[in-house]
Protein backbone atom coordinates (compact mmCIF):
# COMPACT_ATOMS: atom_id res chain seq x y z
CA UNK A 1 0.00 0.00 0.00
CA UNK A 2 3.01 2.41 0.40
CA UNK A 3 4.52 1.90 -2.89
CA UNK A 4 0.98 2.22 -4.49
CA UNK A 5 0.54 5.11 -2.27
CA UNK A 6 4.03 6.76 -3.39
CA UNK A 7 3.40 5.74 -6.71
CA UNK A 8 0.14 8.08 -6.95
CA UNK A 9 1.19 10.90 -5.48
CA UNK A 10 4.44 10.69 -8.15
CA UNK A 11 3.00 10.10 -11.28
CA UNK A 12 -0.43 12.10 -10.07
CA UNK A 13 0.46 14.84 -7.20
CA UNK A 14 -2.44 13.17 -5.60
CA UNK A 15 -3.86 13.69 -2.61
CA UNK A 16 -2.61 17.84 -2.73
CA UNK A 17 -2.62 18.37 -6.50
CA UNK A 18 1.01 19.08 -7.15
CA UNK A 19 1.61 20.13 -10.72
CA UNK A 20 5.25 20.70 -10.39
CA UNK A 21 7.79 17.21 -11.18
CA UNK A 22 10.04 18.32 -7.98
CA UNK A 23 6.87 18.69 -5.55
CA UNK A 24 5.57 15.57 -6.69
CA UNK A 25 9.25 13.62 -6.22
CA UNK A 26 9.48 15.10 -2.67
CA UNK A 27 5.76 14.24 -1.59
CA UNK A 28 6.12 10.59 -3.07
CA UNK A 29 9.64 10.43 -1.38
CA UNK A 30 8.29 11.67 2.12
CA UNK A 31 5.37 9.41 1.55
CA UNK A 32 7.29 6.24 1.37
CA UNK A 33 9.48 7.20 3.85
CA UNK A 34 6.72 7.53 6.35
CA UNK A 35 4.95 4.65 5.30
CA UNK A 36 7.73 2.19 5.74
CA UNK A 37 8.65 4.09 9.06
CA UNK A 38 5.30 3.09 10.07
CA UNK A 39 4.99 -0.22 9.24
CA UNK A 40 8.53 -1.03 10.54
CA UNK A 41 7.51 0.49 13.58
CA UNK A 42 3.54 -2.14 13.84
CA UNK A 43 5.95 -4.81 13.62
CA UNK A 44 8.55 -4.33 15.45
CA UNK A 45 8.35 -1.81 17.93
CA UNK A 46 8.27 2.67 17.98
CA UNK A 47 11.55 1.66 20.25
CA UNK A 48 12.87 -1.10 18.44
CA UNK A 49 16.51 -0.12 17.41
CA UNK A 50 17.48 1.48 14.84
CA UNK A 51 14.38 2.84 14.22
CA UNK A 52 14.29 5.74 16.60
CA UNK A 53 17.44 6.88 14.90
CA UNK A 54 16.26 6.94 11.78
CA UNK A 55 13.25 8.51 12.88
CA UNK A 56 15.22 11.30 13.65
CA UNK A 57 17.60 11.29 10.44
CA UNK A 58 14.44 11.10 8.16
CA UNK A 59 12.49 14.35 9.84
CA UNK A 60 16.20 15.86 9.15
CA UNK A 61 16.62 14.85 5.72
CA UNK A 62 12.67 15.86 4.80
CA UNK A 63 12.41 18.69 6.91
CA UNK A 64 15.53 20.60 5.47
CA UNK A 65 13.95 20.68 1.62
CA UNK A 66 10.73 21.74 2.82
CA UNK A 67 12.09 24.38 4.73
CA UNK A 68 13.74 25.83 2.04
CA UNK A 69 11.30 25.29 -0.89
CA UNK A 70 8.74 26.68 1.50
CA UNK A 71 11.22 29.93 1.94
CA UNK A 72 11.84 29.84 -1.49
CA UNK A 73 8.48 30.44 -2.53
CA UNK A 74 7.83 33.08 0.09
CA UNK A 75 10.65 34.82 -1.58
CA UNK A 76 9.44 34.57 -5.30
CA UNK A 77 5.76 36.00 -3.84
CA UNK A 78 7.44 38.83 -2.17
CA UNK A 79 9.48 39.43 -4.95
CA UNK A 80 6.50 39.61 -6.98
CA UNK A 81 5.17 42.38 -4.70
CA UNK A 82 7.73 44.22 -5.43
CA UNK A 83 7.87 44.15 -9.08
CA UNK A 84 4.20 45.00 -8.99
CA UNK A 85 4.13 47.69 -5.94
CA UNK A 86 4.16 50.71 -8.46
CA UNK A 87 1.14 49.57 -10.49
CA UNK A 88 -0.64 48.71 -6.87
CA UNK A 89 0.59 52.13 -5.12
CA UNK A 90 -1.37 54.03 -8.53
CA UNK A 91 -4.21 52.14 -7.85
CA UNK A 92 -4.68 52.64 -3.75
CA UNK A 93 -3.53 56.26 -3.74
CA UNK A 94 -0.02 55.81 -3.27
CA UNK A 95 1.47 56.53 -5.74
CA UNK A 96 5.12 57.37 -6.06
CA UNK A 97 5.89 55.42 -3.12
CA UNK A 98 8.33 52.81 -3.81
CA UNK A 99 9.62 49.73 -1.56
CA UNK A 100 13.59 49.84 -1.06
CA UNK A 101 13.60 46.61 0.75
CA UNK A 102 11.54 43.39 1.92
CA UNK A 103 12.72 40.30 4.06
CA UNK A 104 10.40 37.04 4.40
CA UNK A 105 10.17 36.02 8.23
CA UNK A 106 8.38 33.29 10.52
CA UNK A 107 4.96 35.07 9.98
CA UNK A 108 4.83 36.90 6.57
CA UNK A 109 6.90 39.38 5.10
CA UNK A 110 8.00 43.17 6.15
CA UNK A 111 8.94 45.98 3.54
CA UNK A 112 10.65 49.28 4.34
CA UNK A 113 8.75 51.81 2.08
CA UNK A 114 9.62 55.43 0.96
CA UNK A 115 6.61 57.55 0.35
CA UNK A 116 6.47 60.13 -2.25
CA UNK A 117 7.54 63.85 -0.83
CA UNK A 118 4.27 65.01 0.47
CA UNK A 119 2.90 62.13 1.44
CA UNK A 120 2.76 61.08 5.48
CA UNK A 121 2.69 57.70 7.53
CA UNK A 122 -0.97 58.66 7.79
CA UNK A 123 -1.41 58.58 4.24
CA UNK A 124 -0.37 54.66 4.16
CA UNK A 125 -2.70 53.68 7.72
CA UNK A 126 -5.64 54.99 6.22
CA UNK A 127 -5.43 52.85 3.08
CA UNK A 128 -4.60 49.90 5.13
CA UNK A 129 -7.87 47.95 3.85
CA UNK A 130 -7.65 49.28 0.14
CA UNK A 131 -3.75 47.48 0.52
CA UNK A 132 -5.00 43.96 1.69
CA UNK A 133 -7.47 44.19 -1.00
CA UNK A 134 -4.71 45.05 -3.36
CA UNK A 135 -2.48 42.61 -2.35
CA UNK A 136 -5.07 39.70 -2.03
CA UNK A 137 -4.30 38.98 1.84
CA UNK A 138 -6.83 38.39 4.92
CA UNK A 139 -8.68 41.01 6.67
CA UNK A 140 -6.22 42.61 9.40
CA UNK A 141 -3.15 40.94 7.44
CA UNK A 142 -1.36 44.51 7.03
CA UNK A 143 0.90 46.49 9.67
CA UNK A 144 2.38 50.04 9.34
CA UNK A 145 4.84 51.49 11.94
CA UNK A 146 6.74 54.46 11.38
CA UNK A 147 10.32 55.03 11.14
CA UNK A 148 11.52 56.73 13.89
CA UNK A 149 14.18 58.24 11.76
CA UNK A 150 12.16 59.77 8.61
CA UNK A 151 8.82 60.82 8.08
CA UNK A 152 9.54 59.80 4.45
CA UNK A 153 9.90 56.08 5.01
CA UNK A 154 7.77 53.18 7.49
CA UNK A 155 7.93 49.47 7.42
CA UNK A 156 4.79 47.54 6.42
CA UNK A 157 4.64 43.81 7.56
CA UNK A 158 2.06 41.39 5.78
CA UNK A 159 1.47 38.16 8.37
CA UNK A 160 0.28 35.09 6.46
CA UNK A 161 -0.79 33.78 9.69
CA UNK A 162 -1.70 35.29 13.03
CA UNK A 163 0.90 34.64 15.53
CA UNK A 164 -1.51 35.46 18.37
CA UNK A 165 -4.48 33.38 17.08
CA UNK A 166 -3.97 31.09 20.68
CA UNK A 167 -4.02 32.20 24.05
CA UNK A 168 -0.15 32.35 25.37
CA UNK A 169 0.15 31.06 29.07
CA UNK A 170 1.35 33.15 31.74
CA UNK A 171 4.81 32.21 32.36
CA UNK A 172 4.39 33.99 36.15
CA UNK A 173 5.90 37.27 37.87
CA UNK A 174 8.89 38.75 36.52
CA UNK A 175 9.51 41.39 38.62
CA UNK A 176 10.79 41.89 42.62
CA UNK A 177 10.50 45.44 42.81
CA UNK A 178 8.05 48.17 42.01
CA UNK A 179 11.28 49.43 40.38
CA UNK A 180 11.18 46.54 38.29
CA UNK A 181 9.22 46.79 34.82
CA UNK A 182 6.21 44.14 34.02
CA UNK A 183 5.59 41.86 31.35
CA UNK A 184 1.95 42.25 30.44
CA UNK A 185 2.31 39.55 27.16
CA UNK A 186 4.04 39.76 23.81
CA UNK A 187 4.16 41.21 20.56
CA UNK A 188 3.29 39.93 17.43
CA UNK A 189 7.23 39.70 16.38
CA UNK A 190 7.43 37.74 19.65
CA UNK A 191 9.74 40.20 21.69
CA UNK A 192 7.69 40.96 25.43
CA UNK A 193 5.62 44.08 26.44
CA UNK A 194 7.30 45.60 29.29
CA UNK A 195 5.93 48.59 30.79
CA UNK A 196 7.28 50.33 34.46
CA UNK A 197 4.73 50.61 36.50
CA UNK A 198 6.82 52.71 39.50
CA UNK A 199 5.50 56.59 39.92
CA UNK A 200 3.12 56.15 37.02
CA UNK A 201 -0.46 55.74 36.86
CA UNK A 202 -2.09 53.19 34.13
CA UNK A 203 -5.52 53.26 32.59
CA UNK A 204 -6.56 49.87 31.20
CA UNK A 205 -10.11 49.91 28.97
CA UNK A 206 -11.76 47.69 26.85
CA UNK A 207 -15.17 46.56 25.93
CA UNK A 208 -16.97 43.33 27.60
CA UNK A 209 -15.17 40.08 27.10
CA UNK A 210 -12.07 42.19 25.76
CA UNK A 211 -9.73 40.83 28.27
CA UNK A 212 -9.47 43.44 30.45
CA UNK A 213 -9.48 41.28 33.72
CA UNK A 214 -6.63 39.09 32.29
CA UNK A 215 -4.17 42.43 31.86
CA UNK A 216 -5.41 43.45 35.19
CA UNK A 217 -4.63 39.99 36.77
CA UNK A 218 -1.29 39.93 35.26
CA UNK A 219 -0.24 43.53 36.76
CA UNK A 220 -1.45 42.26 40.00
CA UNK A 221 -0.14 38.86 40.08
CA UNK A 222 3.47 40.64 39.38
CA UNK A 223 2.63 43.56 41.74
CA UNK A 224 1.57 40.52 44.36
CA UNK A 225 5.01 38.89 44.42
CA UNK A 226 6.71 42.81 45.08
CA UNK A 227 7.97 43.04 48.61
CA UNK A 228 8.14 46.81 48.46
CA UNK A 229 4.54 47.62 47.19
CA UNK A 230 1.30 47.66 49.75
CA UNK A 231 -1.96 47.20 47.16
CA UNK A 232 -5.63 48.25 47.86
CA UNK A 233 -8.48 47.39 45.83
CA UNK A 234 -11.49 48.99 44.70
CA UNK A 235 -14.04 46.61 43.23
CA UNK A 236 -17.90 47.96 43.41
CA UNK A 237 -19.64 44.70 41.37
CA UNK A 238 -19.30 42.87 44.91
CA UNK A 239 -15.71 41.89 44.83
CA UNK A 240 -15.85 39.89 41.87
CA UNK A 241 -13.00 40.89 39.79
CA UNK A 242 -10.77 41.16 42.89
CA UNK A 243 -11.84 39.20 45.66
CA UNK A 244 -9.93 36.55 44.77
CA UNK A 245 -6.36 38.54 45.53
CA UNK A 246 -7.91 38.95 48.81
CA UNK A 247 -5.04 37.70 50.40
CA UNK A 248 -2.75 39.86 48.86
CA UNK A 249 -4.82 42.76 49.21
CA UNK A 250 -4.13 44.95 52.67
CA UNK A 251 -7.53 46.89 52.05
CA UNK A 252 -11.12 45.64 49.48
CA UNK A 253 -13.77 48.46 48.96
CA UNK A 254 -16.70 46.87 47.55
CA UNK A 255 -19.20 49.56 48.47
CA UNK A 256 -19.34 53.47 47.73
CA UNK A 257 -18.72 54.52 51.20
CA UNK A 258 -15.76 51.88 51.47
CA UNK A 259 -14.59 53.69 48.12
CA UNK A 260 -15.30 56.70 49.49
CA UNK A 261 -12.82 56.32 52.92
CA UNK A 262 -10.08 54.03 51.17
CA UNK A 263 -9.48 57.03 49.12
CA UNK A 264 -9.89 59.72 51.49
CA UNK A 265 -7.03 57.43 53.47
CA UNK A 266 -4.88 57.52 49.94
CA UNK A 267 -5.06 61.50 49.91
CA UNK A 268 -4.03 61.89 53.86
CA UNK A 269 -1.47 59.58 52.94
CA UNK A 270 0.58 61.79 50.28
CA UNK A 271 -0.60 64.67 52.85
CA UNK A 272 1.71 63.17 55.36
CA UNK A 273 4.48 61.72 52.67
CA UNK A 274 4.94 65.34 51.23
CA UNK A 275 5.13 67.05 54.21
CA UNK A 276 7.71 64.60 55.68
CA UNK A 277 9.51 64.73 52.09
CA UNK A 278 9.61 68.60 52.48
CA UNK A 279 11.00 68.66 55.45
CA UNK A 280 13.99 66.01 54.29
CA UNK A 281 14.37 67.58 51.39
CA UNK A 282 13.87 65.17 49.40
CA UNK A 283 11.73 65.02 46.00
CA UNK A 284 11.06 61.74 45.28
CA UNK A 285 9.48 58.87 48.24
CA UNK A 286 11.82 56.14 47.14
CA UNK A 287 9.91 52.60 48.08
CA UNK A 288 11.37 49.88 50.12
CA UNK A 289 9.83 46.62 51.89
CA UNK A 290 9.73 49.48 55.20
CA UNK A 291 8.94 52.17 53.50
CA UNK A 292 6.93 50.51 50.41
CA UNK A 293 4.53 52.36 47.47
CA UNK A 294 0.96 52.39 47.82
CA UNK A 295 -0.88 51.22 44.47
CA UNK A 296 -4.57 51.64 44.59
CA UNK A 297 -6.45 48.99 41.85
CA UNK A 298 -10.06 50.46 40.86
CA UNK A 299 -11.87 47.66 38.60
CA UNK A 300 -14.27 49.31 36.82
CA UNK A 301 -13.98 52.89 37.14
CA UNK A 302 -16.87 54.05 35.23
CA UNK A 303 -19.07 52.87 38.27
CA UNK A 304 -17.09 54.90 40.80
CA UNK A 305 -17.75 57.81 39.06
CA UNK A 306 -21.45 57.19 38.74
CA UNK A 307 -22.20 56.75 42.43
CA UNK A 308 -19.38 57.59 44.63
CA UNK A 309 -18.58 61.31 43.14
CA UNK A 310 -16.68 62.46 46.56
CA UNK A 311 -14.04 59.60 45.80
CA UNK A 312 -13.25 60.72 42.01
CA UNK A 313 -12.25 63.95 43.50
CA UNK A 314 -10.27 62.27 45.86
CA UNK A 315 -8.93 59.85 43.00
CA UNK A 316 -7.97 62.80 40.81
CA UNK A 317 -6.28 64.48 43.73
CA UNK A 318 -4.08 61.69 43.97
CA UNK A 319 -3.49 61.18 40.34
CA UNK A 320 -2.02 64.76 40.07
CA UNK A 321 0.32 64.42 43.18
CA UNK A 322 0.70 60.73 44.14
CA UNK A 323 3.35 59.81 41.68
CA UNK A 324 6.58 61.34 43.35
CA UNK A 325 5.68 60.01 46.39
CA UNK A 326 4.98 56.51 45.54
CA UNK A 327 1.22 56.60 45.59
CA UNK A 328 -0.43 55.20 42.74
CA UNK A 329 -3.33 54.09 40.75
CA UNK A 330 -4.46 51.41 38.11
CA UNK A 331 -7.60 51.82 36.87
CA UNK A 332 -9.87 49.68 34.41
CA UNK A 333 -12.82 50.09 32.43
CA UNK A 334 -15.56 49.15 29.99
CA UNK A 335 -17.42 51.27 29.46
CA UNK A 336 -15.25 54.31 27.82
CA UNK A 337 -17.71 56.70 28.22
CA UNK A 338 -17.04 60.81 27.86
CA UNK A 339 -18.25 61.17 31.33
CA UNK A 340 -16.19 58.71 32.94
CA UNK A 341 -12.81 59.10 30.68
CA UNK A 342 -12.84 62.40 29.22
CA UNK A 343 -11.69 65.56 30.79
CA UNK A 344 -10.36 66.19 34.66
CA UNK A 345 -6.75 65.46 35.89
CA UNK A 346 -7.46 61.36 36.11
CA UNK A 347 -7.25 61.03 32.62
CA UNK A 348 -4.47 63.48 31.82
CA UNK A 349 -1.87 62.15 34.18
CA UNK A 350 -2.30 58.49 33.44
CA UNK A 351 0.78 57.39 31.85
CA UNK A 352 0.30 53.69 31.06
CA UNK A 353 -2.43 53.45 28.61
CA UNK A 354 -3.69 49.79 27.59
CA UNK A 355 -6.70 49.51 25.16
CA UNK A 356 -8.50 46.39 24.62
CA UNK A 357 -11.15 45.88 22.12
CA UNK A 358 -13.86 48.56 21.93
CA UNK A 359 -17.08 48.47 19.72
CA UNK A 360 -16.61 52.20 18.65
CA UNK A 361 -13.87 53.61 16.92
CA UNK A 362 -14.24 56.96 19.02
CA UNK A 363 -13.18 54.92 22.14
CA UNK A 364 -9.66 54.26 20.73
CA UNK A 365 -9.02 58.31 21.58
CA UNK A 366 -10.98 58.70 24.35
CA UNK A 367 -8.75 55.74 26.19
CA UNK A 368 -5.55 56.11 24.27
CA UNK A 369 -5.43 60.17 23.26
CA UNK A 370 -7.05 62.05 20.92
CA UNK A 371 -5.50 61.61 17.06
CA UNK A 372 -4.38 58.07 18.03
CA UNK A 373 -7.34 56.58 16.07
CA UNK A 374 -6.14 58.33 12.71
CA UNK A 375 -2.11 57.33 13.49
CA UNK A 376 -3.06 53.67 13.32
CA UNK A 377 -4.05 52.70 16.98
CA UNK A 378 -6.98 50.49 15.38
CA UNK A 379 -8.64 48.76 18.12
CA UNK A 380 -11.84 48.22 17.08
CA UNK A 381 -10.19 45.56 14.94
CA UNK A 382 -8.94 43.93 17.53
CA UNK A 383 -10.39 40.09 17.37
CA UNK A 384 -10.06 38.31 20.43
CA UNK A 385 -9.53 38.75 23.95
CA UNK A 386 -6.58 39.64 25.32
CA UNK A 387 -4.97 41.33 21.96
CA UNK A 388 -4.40 45.02 22.82
CA UNK A 389 -2.16 48.32 22.43
CA UNK A 390 -0.44 50.20 24.80
CA UNK A 391 1.09 53.71 24.75
CA UNK A 392 3.67 54.23 27.05
CA UNK A 393 7.23 55.44 27.57
CA UNK A 394 9.04 53.29 25.21
CA UNK A 395 5.93 52.52 23.26
CA UNK A 396 4.69 55.05 20.79
CA UNK A 397 4.12 53.07 17.86
CA UNK A 398 1.12 51.11 16.97
CA UNK A 399 1.80 47.33 18.04
CA UNK A 400 -0.43 44.53 18.29
CA UNK A 401 0.32 42.77 21.58
CA UNK A 402 -1.39 39.91 23.66
CA UNK A 403 -1.72 39.64 27.01
CA UNK A 404 -0.78 36.75 29.23
CA UNK A 405 -3.46 34.34 29.92
CA UNK A 406 -3.82 33.81 33.67
CA UNK A 407 -6.03 30.96 34.79
CA UNK A 408 -8.18 30.98 37.94
CA UNK A 409 -6.41 28.45 39.36
CA UNK A 410 -2.78 30.31 38.79
CA UNK A 411 -4.54 33.18 40.97
CA UNK A 412 -5.17 31.16 43.54
CA UNK A 413 -1.89 29.78 43.62
CA UNK A 414 -0.18 33.08 43.50
CA UNK A 415 -2.23 34.82 45.69
CA UNK A 416 -1.42 32.04 48.07
CA UNK A 417 2.17 31.66 47.29
CA UNK A 418 2.81 35.51 48.15
CA UNK A 419 0.04 36.48 50.75
CA UNK A 420 2.82 35.84 53.92
CA UNK A 421 5.52 38.32 52.18
CA UNK A 422 3.19 41.53 51.95
CA UNK A 423 4.50 44.38 53.40
CA UNK A 424 2.99 46.48 56.16
CA UNK A 425 2.56 50.52 55.36
CA UNK A 426 4.95 52.77 57.12
CA UNK A 427 4.78 54.11 60.53
CA UNK A 428 4.13 57.21 58.74
CA UNK A 429 1.21 56.19 56.26
CA UNK A 430 -0.43 54.34 59.34
CA UNK A 431 0.08 57.39 61.54
CA UNK A 432 -1.76 59.92 58.63
CA UNK A 433 -4.63 57.29 58.72
CA UNK A 434 -5.23 56.60 62.45
CA UNK A 435 -5.05 60.44 63.01
CA UNK A 436 -8.85 60.31 63.80
CA UNK A 437 -9.56 57.69 64.93
CA UNK A 438 -12.83 55.82 65.43
CA UNK A 439 -13.14 54.29 68.41
CA UNK A 440 -15.20 50.93 68.95
CA UNK A 441 -17.17 50.91 72.37
CA UNK A 442 -16.66 47.40 73.57
CA UNK A 443 -20.14 45.72 73.97
CA UNK A 444 -21.37 45.57 77.50
CA UNK A 445 -22.02 41.70 77.57
CA UNK A 446 -19.07 40.23 76.38
CA UNK A 447 -18.10 37.58 78.49
CA UNK A 448 -22.21 36.43 79.47
CA UNK A 449 -23.14 36.61 75.80
CA UNK A 450 -20.14 36.35 73.88
CA UNK A 451 -22.29 35.79 70.23
CA UNK A 452 -24.01 39.31 70.93
CA UNK A 453 -20.26 40.97 71.98
CA UNK A 454 -18.75 39.21 68.46
CA UNK A 455 -22.03 40.59 65.84
CA UNK A 456 -22.07 44.09 67.95
CA UNK A 457 -17.98 44.59 67.04
CA UNK A 458 -18.17 43.53 63.81
CA UNK A 459 -21.24 46.30 63.32
CA UNK A 460 -19.16 48.29 64.90
CA UNK A 461 -15.71 47.66 63.09
CA UNK A 462 -14.08 50.47 61.04
CA UNK A 463 -13.79 50.73 57.57
CA UNK A 464 -10.86 48.14 57.50
CA UNK A 465 -12.07 45.33 59.78
CA UNK A 466 -11.02 44.09 63.01
CA UNK A 467 -8.35 41.96 63.50
CA UNK A 468 -8.69 38.24 65.03
CA UNK A 469 -7.04 39.49 68.06
CA UNK A 470 -9.08 42.28 68.42
CA UNK A 471 -12.18 40.23 68.25
CA UNK A 472 -10.42 37.88 71.16
CA UNK A 473 -10.03 40.52 73.25
CA UNK A 474 -14.06 41.79 72.87
CA UNK A 475 -15.46 38.47 72.85
CA UNK A 476 -12.82 36.58 75.84
CA UNK A 477 -13.39 33.71 73.69
CA UNK A 478 -10.75 31.64 72.59
CA UNK A 479 -9.06 31.86 68.57
CA UNK A 480 -10.78 28.04 67.62
CA UNK A 481 -13.80 29.77 68.81
CA UNK A 482 -13.65 33.40 67.13
CA UNK A 483 -12.54 31.43 63.56
CA UNK A 484 -15.63 29.36 63.63
CA UNK A 485 -18.13 31.73 64.21
CA UNK A 486 -16.40 33.95 62.07
CA UNK A 487 -16.72 31.31 58.98
CA UNK A 488 -20.41 30.83 60.05
CA UNK A 489 -21.02 34.33 59.97
CA UNK A 490 -19.26 34.47 56.58
CA UNK A 491 -21.36 31.51 54.87
CA UNK A 492 -24.52 33.06 56.30
CA UNK A 493 -24.00 36.78 55.19
CA UNK A 494 -23.58 38.66 58.18
CA UNK A 495 -19.74 38.85 57.97
CA UNK A 496 -16.80 39.68 55.45
CA UNK A 497 -13.37 39.38 55.35
CA UNK A 498 -12.35 42.99 53.64
CA UNK A 499 -8.18 42.10 54.12
CA UNK A 500 -5.84 39.18 55.13
CA UNK A 501 -7.29 38.85 58.77
CA UNK A 502 -9.67 41.45 59.02
CA UNK A 503 -13.22 41.41 58.96
CA UNK A 504 -16.39 43.11 60.11
CA UNK A 505 -20.26 42.98 58.91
Amino acid sequence: MTVLAAAAVAVRGWPWGLTRAPERIYAATATAVVGGWLAAATALGATRSPLPTLLILATVALGVPWWAHRRRRARVRVDRVINAWPNLAEMIGLAGSRIMSAAVDTWGWRARIKLRPGQSVTDLVSRVPAIESALGTRPGAVRVEQDPAHAGRCTMRVLAVDPHAGAIPWPGPTARSIADPIELGVFEDATPVRVAMLRRHALIGGTTDSGKSGVLNVILGNLAACTDVVLWGIDLKGGMELRPWAPCLARLATTPDEATDLLADAVAILDARAQASSHDNTRVWKPTPKAPALVIVIDEYAELADTAPDAVGHAESIARRGRALAVDLLAATQRPTQRAMGGGALRSQMSIRVCLRVRERRDVDLILDKGMLNDGWHAHTLDAPGKFYVLADGHNQPRRARAYLVTDDLVRQTSARYADQRPELDPLSRAAINQQPRPIEPPGPSVDDPERALLMALDQAPTDGLSVPELIDLTGMRRTWVYDRLQAHAAAGRARQVARGRWRA
